[in-house]
């Protein structure tokens, strides 16, 4: 083995990416939470590092369910459905947590990874990707706070879609990230210095996988979910009827039904196109192949509970975590392809 990766701790720095990939799992279950429990706009401001205290005195409660009375969301819904500041706390509660856990990550990760440049334990050229996957990150809180932000806007009753989806997807691509990292660092502690190379049978399914995280994003967004309670018909219907007067376009971006029947039915083509890939895998790394039909397994029947519950908190709550286990499988089982590339 290279002198200069004898010096450096591959494996150590595996497992740290691993802890912090566990953690963003985590962050994406109560992100989940969040949501649909509507708690996402209680906290109107962003306040990088002070926010991280929660109100201590009821005079600061009342501070900050005065500036949440000044939202849309609570002028147009939760003021009417009688909400006092009992109900405040909880949501705020969930807001705050899922922030924490945010600031948690980031200090998980930048730490670490000062303490191991300092010591000079990064292999040679992880650097930059470290560093990517650190700015990655810190786009996400940002991204976060513009997804809040767009939801305190005039009238608005919730958050875009559109910044739900971007937020969401940039967590998934991180989680991603530090896993394919991570297996790499972990092949270089083994003796393999040559990294996985991305395939294109990753780059096709990946593209299809990540059409259908996209489209479960706007799913929760615009609160899609309810749109049908039944399985495998919508409105009595295989295909229902859907028509916001603004062109295909329009409905395939901002239609609560057609975007819930596009959701349902890719997932099929997510499939075939995952069992292609794990038969692939099968042959090089068992363990991961398992792991993929798994996850789109568990996938399929908690997003048909889902639906059939009126979107149950916690089985959503589950379908959206294991939708970041399918995620974390891909990236394994494309790394698995990679190293035989």
């Amino acid at each position: 083995m290279d002198s200069s990766i004898s010096q450096s701790r591959p494996r150590a720095i595996a497992t740290w990416l691993f802890v912090v990939a566990s953690m963003v799992v985590l962050m994406v279950s109560v992100g989940g939470i969040t949501r649909l429990t509507e708690s996402g706009l209680s906290i109107t401001q962003w306040k990088p590092i002070t926010g991280a205290i929660p109100p201590l005195t009821q005079a600061d409660w009342q501070a900050q369910f005065d500036l949440y009375k000044a939202t849309g969301e609570y002028r147009n819904v939760s003021g009417p459905a009688g909400m006092d500041l009992e109900a405040f706390k909880f949501i705020f509660f969930w807001e705050w947590f899922h922030r924490l856990l945010g600031r948690l990550i980031g200090m998980a990760f930048a730490l670490p990874l000062a303490w191991f440049w300092i010591r000079k334990a990064i292999p040679q050229g992880y650097k930059p990707r470290l560093l990517a996957l650190l700015a990655l990150g810190g786009l996400q809180g940002v991204f976060g706070w513009f997804m809040v932000r767009s939801g305190l806007a005039g009238t608005m009753t919730d958050v875009s879609h559109f910044w739900l989806s971007i937020h969401l997807l940039t967590a998934l691509i991180t989680l991603a990230g530090l896993i394919w990292t991570a297996l790499d660092l972990r092949q270089l502690a083994a003796g393999n210095v040559v990294p996985a190379r991305w395939t294109k049978m990753a780059s096709g399914v990946g593209a299809i996988l990540f059409i259908q995280l996209l489209l479960g994003a706007w799913v929760a967004g615009l609160n899609a979910g309810l749109a049908s309670d039944t399985w495998p018909l919508m409105q009595g219907r295989l295909v229902p009827e859907f028509n916001d007067g603004k062109g295909l376009f329009h409905a395939t971006t901002h239609d609560p039904f057609l975007i819930h029947f596009l959701h349902r039915w890719w997932a099929w083509v997510a499939v075939a196109a995952l069992v292609v890939m794990a038969r692939k895998v099968k042959p090089i790394e068992r363990k991961a192949s398992v792991a993929i039909h798994s996850a789109f397994g568990t996938q399929i029947l908690l997003g048909i509970a889902t639906v059939m519950t009126g979107v149950a908190l916690w089985v959503a709550v589950a379908h959206q975590v294991v939708g970041a286990l399918l995620v974390a499988s891909f990236a394994w089982g494309a790394h698995a392809l990679g190293r035989r590339a």
